[in-house]
C-alpha cells in the first residue's frame, strides 16, 4: 500500500484522479483486488492509502516492472501538488485471514 497525505481542499481532486484513471490492473497475473482508502483528517492533511492485494510477492514485484505499471503511473508526477511529500510505500505479507462464514486460516511458515 502507498500512503498519501492530501492537502486540505484537494481531497475531491485527489479522489477524482484515482477513480477516473485506468488502473491497468485487470488481467495482470496475481492481482486480486484494489482499494482506495480515506483515513483520518488532520489539520494539515487527510490521509489516503492505495491498497492492493496480490497472490504473491513475486506477482506484485513483476507488476512493478511491467508496461501495465508504467501506463498506470505515467501521469503521477502531475498530481504532486495534491499531497504533501512523497507517497510512503508499505508492504505486508498475510499472516492470518478471517472471512465471513469461513474458518480462520493461518499462512504457511516460510
Amino acid at each position: 500500500m502507498n500512503r498519501f497525505k492530501v492537502v486540505p481542499g484537494s481531497q475531491a481532486d485527489f479522489e477524482e484522479v484515482w477513480t477516473t484513471r485506468e488502473t491497468h490492473l485487470r488481467g495482470v497475473r496475481g492481482f486480486v483486488t484494489f482499494h482506495l482508502l480515506r483515513g483520518p483528517k488532520r489539520e494539515d492533511h487527510t490521509l489516503y492509502s492505495s491498497h492492493s492485494v496480490w497472490r504473491s510477492r513475486a506477482d506484485f514485484e513483476a507488476w512493478t516492472q511491467s508496461e501495465a505499471f508504467r501506463r498506470a503511473h505515467r501521469d503521477a508526477g502531475s498530481n504532486r501538488p495534491l499531497y504533501l511529500g512523497h507517497p510512503e510505500f508499505e508492504g505486508f505479507e498475510v499472516i492470518q485471514t478471517v472471512e465471513s462464514g469461513a474458518p480462520t486460516q493461518r499462512a504457511k511458515e516460510r
